[in-house]
Order: structure tokens, then sequence, then C-alpha cells
């Protein structure tokens, strides 16, 4: 499974961005989705998930403010962040893992996307 992540840009502190994950092969009931992101220096970390059933999850960071959901049909992975802020700066990426529910355990993911970068202009 090949992922590509599409929707990074620069925005002003506020304002939203639609990150979206398209796999190259079925990613339907098999499959736990996630968003990771990573700053400069920092480890990678989760920020929201979605278990092979559909239901969904977030960190702290991302709660009421961030949402996942997956096109079954389209094979796509969205992100919609709303309320940005300064320290979202950083490099997104999404997973694809072969677990019911991987969430935060990075390990758990077989496959990732290149990244796109997300900067929270000050």
């Amino acid at each position: 499974v090949q992922l590509t992540e599409f929707g990074g840009g620069s925005v002003q502190p506020g304002g939203s961005l639609t990150l979206a994950c398209a796999a190259s092969a079925y990613t339907g009931s098999s499959y736990s989705m996630g968003w990771f992101r990573q700053a400069p220096e920092n480890e990678r970390e989760g920020v929201a998930f979605i278990d092979s059933t559909g239901d969904t999850h977030y960190e702290d960071s991302a709660q009421g403010r961030f949402t996942i959901s997956k096109d079954y049909a389209k094979n796509i992975l969205y992100l919609q962040m709303n309320r940005l802020k300064p320290e979202d700066t950083c490099s997104s990426y999404c997973g694809a893992a072969c677990w019911l529910r991987a969430g935060r355990d990075s390990d758990k993911y077989n496959y990732w996307g290149q990244g796109t970068q997300v900067t929270g202009a000050t």
C-alpha cells in the first residue's frame, strides 16, 4: 500500500486546513489508519486515528479542533484541522496499520506516506 498526503500549506493562526491521504490499495475493513505529526527536533506523535471499524480517537492536542474521516469508496483519509495554532507547525504523515485498532502506537503502522508540511504562521 502506498500512501500519498496532500493539502499541506501555510495558514494564519485560527485558520483551517484539510489534509488528504490517498491510498494505492483498498484500506477498508482490514486497516486502521492515523495521522501523525513531527515538529523539528521532536519525535513523531499521533494526532488522530480511525479504527478498522470506523471509530475515531484523538490526542488531546487535536480534540475539539481536528476531525479525522475516511472516504471508503475513494480510499482517502482526511484530517480537517480548525483553529490552527503556530505550534501546529510540523510535517504531517498518514499511516496505515494491519490492526483493528493501532491508535497512537506508531510501531504498529505498516505503511507511511512521505509527509506534507503544515505551517501555522505566527
